[in-house]
């Protein structure tokens, strides 16, 4: 069995974008899934009323009547809500009550409670929020997307570890390929953080390191090395490499639409319009905490939320906690050697 406990206040249309979002996994997902719906009772009993297929034996509703919100300070909401759905939600990952948590709340909440309930693998400076950015060969992992804005180049290395552990336990890519985010490939290209990062990269045996890359080679194949599955940078360029890329897909289907609006109806383009919807991406992991945390974002869809679930459920069967703490034991093992 694998229980998620999912933030039912968390986002911008909660809890109805939530409750119809599980509603979706229940009936898709395996029935060794049950979800764990946290938050307000009244509100997610109606909207549970309109989803009266699904198997109510598969949910659990825990009550928390407190919600923190979008604009609140992370670390003091968190402490000064006990009794939110965020915190709540992250309690009973941490108890061994629910194996994943997700979230479309606060970011900033999500991460700092994280920190302090689940708590860093050992190794592990910060955690780092982990995104799919799509891509003609699957998607690339690109980390950190912005939880973090100042990186030192051991934190950068830490990322590429947890990275490589993701792609290769959970999505099954055998020595996943990974590049370091710079502004050229030679290697005194950048800023001394980054160069640090690279060479400290090139002498890590466990990755298969392919050096600096840059912008165009994220989504593209690159020339020499091929297509990447870990992409690391700081959560500054990061974040507005991602806000980016998501806008682009709204920029095609704009210019399809403009063009010839029954176009972006027509069944042969819709795979190409899911390729480019975000919401197939559900949520992003966030890595090196000792558990399954997974954020969405606050204008999540209900296929958003489905897909965040399924992303949590991938995690937990591919031990990803236990496959990223025996990692980190093993590099430094090594580096005891």
């Amino acid at each position: 069995m694998i229980r998620v406990a999912l933030d039912a206040m968390g986002g911008d249309h909660a809890p109805a974008t939530e409750v119809a979002g599980a509603a979706l996994a229940l009936r898709e997902f395996a029935a060794d899934v049950t979800v764990m719906l946290v938050g307000r009772p009244d509100a997610i009993e109606a909207e549970l009323a309109k989803h009266p297929d699904i198997d109510r034996t598969r949910v659990a509703i825990i009550p928390a009547e407190e919600v923190i919100g979008m604009a609140e300070k992370p670390l003091h909401a968190v402490r000064k809500k006990p009794n939110s759905s965020l915190v709540v939600g992250l309690a009973l990952h941490r108890d061994g009550k629910a194996d994943a948590f997700v979230s479309a709340g606060n970011t900033g909440a999500i991460l700092a409670g994280s920190t302090i309930l689940l708590g860093l693998h050992d190794g592990v400076d910060r955690a780092t929020v982990a995104s799919a950015f799509p891509a003609p060969e699957g998607f690339v992992l690109v980390l950190d997307s912005g939880a973090n804005v100042d990186c030192t180049a051991k934190e950068l290395v830490n990322f590429a570890f947890l990275g490589c552990v993701y792609m290769r336990d959970v999505i099954g890519r055998p020595s996943p390929k990974i590049g370091l985010l710079n502004v050229g490939e030679e290697d005194e290209k950048g800023t001394a953080v980054v160069r640090e990062a690279h060479q400290a990269l090139l002498k890590h045996p466990l990755l298969n390191y392919v050096g600096n890359i840059e912008g165009r080679d994220i989504v593209v194949p690159h020339p020499v090395h091929g297509p990447l599955d870990v992409v690391v940078c700081d959560g500054f360029v990061g974040n507005v490499v991602l806000k980016f890329y998501e806008s682009m897909g709204r920029v095609v289907v704009g210019l399809l639409d403009r063009q010839n609006p029954e176009l972006v109806k027509a069944p042969d383009l819709q795979p190409l319009l899911r390729f480019l919807d975000y919401a197939e991406y559900g949520g992003a992991p966030l890595l090196g905490v000792r558990g399954v945390p997974i954020i969405c974002h606050g204008s999540s869809t209900p296929a958003a939320i489905k897909n965040a679930i399924r992303l949590a459920v991938e995690s937990v069967r591919g031990g990803l906690s236990d496959h990223i703490a025996a990692e980190f034991k093993l590099r430094e093992a090594q580096a005891e050697q």
